[in-house]
């Protein structure tokens, strides 16, 4: 069973394993625990597999807005539907936020993770060229509008 519980400092050493073995650019644990410590714009969970971390997630809360700056799921267990959980569950804490909307930036080949946003209703709206410093592969940068948000777009 899956469990999607806030992302606390205990979590921090399974999201850095699942950091590394997921990105080609991995954030650092000081990363990490800036964000559960510091920033508090953050705004993270993680899944549990029997009390392991096989997934996280995690946006900023910047003003009106959400902006996704991780998403990770161990290769394990992908295609069981834990990149989904995070996803309704950041979903979750922005309309209870209030949010406008969420914004993040996917590779232009990673194909999975667009199809997950796309899922979720998320909509391609622009390109950020060369974004991504180790490959110069640019990103496809998605929003997701709430409709009841003042002056959000469908």
């Amino acid at each position: 069973m899956i469990e999607i519980v806030p992302m606390a400092e205990e979590h921090i050493n399974g999201v850095v394993t699942l950091e590394e073995a997921t990105f080609s650019i991995p954030w650092t644990r000081a990363d990490f625990e800036r964000e559960v410590r510091e920033n508090t714009m953050a705004i993270y969970y993680v899944a549990l597999m029997d009390g392991r971390v096989v997934g996280y997630a995690g946006m900023w809360h910047v003003v009106t807005e959400g902006h996704i700056t991780n998403v990770g799921v161990l290769e394990e267990v992908r295609c069981e539907g834990i990149g989904s959980m995070l996803m309704e569950k950041l979903i979750e804490k922005a309309l209870e936020k209030e949010m406008t909307g969420i914004t993040l930036e996917v590779r232009m080949g990673n194909r999975p993770a667009q199809a997950l946003y796309h899922k979720y209703g998320f909509k391609a709206e622009g390109i950020r060229k060369n974004y991504y410093p180790d490959t110069k592969e640019d990103a496809i940068i998605m929003w997701k509008y709430f409709p009841d948000a003042e002056g959000a777009s469908l």
